[in-house]
């Protein structure tokens, strides 16, 4: 047999695919800690989580109003399933994200769709998974877009999703409306 046929099959490696927009993106540098066009690898049991704070982030957004530690990716495998997914939850207490027109509060989480955007504040994000098979680690691969996401694609009517919060217990209630997010100790109440 030759070394082709004796060699293991490559698994391949899921990856996703994160499109950033700020509309002052230009001149405020918030982008400057992310590494665009290429991709990292990120341990299956590690949280890829997206903040202010470096020390506590993977992913540093550096801008005073995004909160120490915005929001996380989990990748995951489905129970009794081959299936990996991604799940994405809001570890802010002032500011809600959006996942698809979806409002998730402080702790609630959802499985992220294949193709959905995420928003906070003025920040879009267009998330797409790339799958794969691989297990051990997943990859991101970070672009930034000229132009706002919600224009810059004809994204089809994307689903709404039913957050489920971290208990477990699905609430439509949520503590904090205020829209624009404000930065303050994450101890403090709403």
């Amino acid at each position: 047999m030759s070394s082709f046929e004796d060699a293991e099959t490559e698994e391949t490696v899921p990856c996703l695919h994160m499109t950033f927009y700020h509309p002052c993106q230009g001149e405020k540098m918030m982008f400057r800690c992310l590494n665009f066009g290429e991709r990292e690898q990120v341990r299956a049991d590690e949280a890829a989580k997206f903040g202010r704070d470096s020390s506590a982030c993977r992913y540093s957004l550096m801008d005073a109003r995004v909160s120490r530690i915005q929001f996380s990716l989990q990748f995951y495998r489905k129970l009794h399933s081959s299936e990996c997914c991604f799940e994405i939850k809001n570890l802010s207490k002032r500011t809600k994200l959006t996942v698809n027109q979806t409002e998730l509060g402080y702790l609630n989480k959802v499985d992220l769709p294949w193709r959905c955007v995420v928003c906070f504040g003025d920040y879009q994000i267009l998330a797409e998974i790339q799958e794969g098979e691989s297990v051990d680690y997943f990859e991101t691969h970070l672009h930034l877009a000229e132009v706002p996401i919600l224009q810059e694609r004809s994204l089809p009517s994307l689903p709404s999703l039913q957050p489920v919060p971290e208990s477990g217990i699905s609430s439509s209630i949520f503590l904090c409306q205020d829209k624009s997010p404000t930065e303050m100790d994450e101890n403090e109440p709403c």
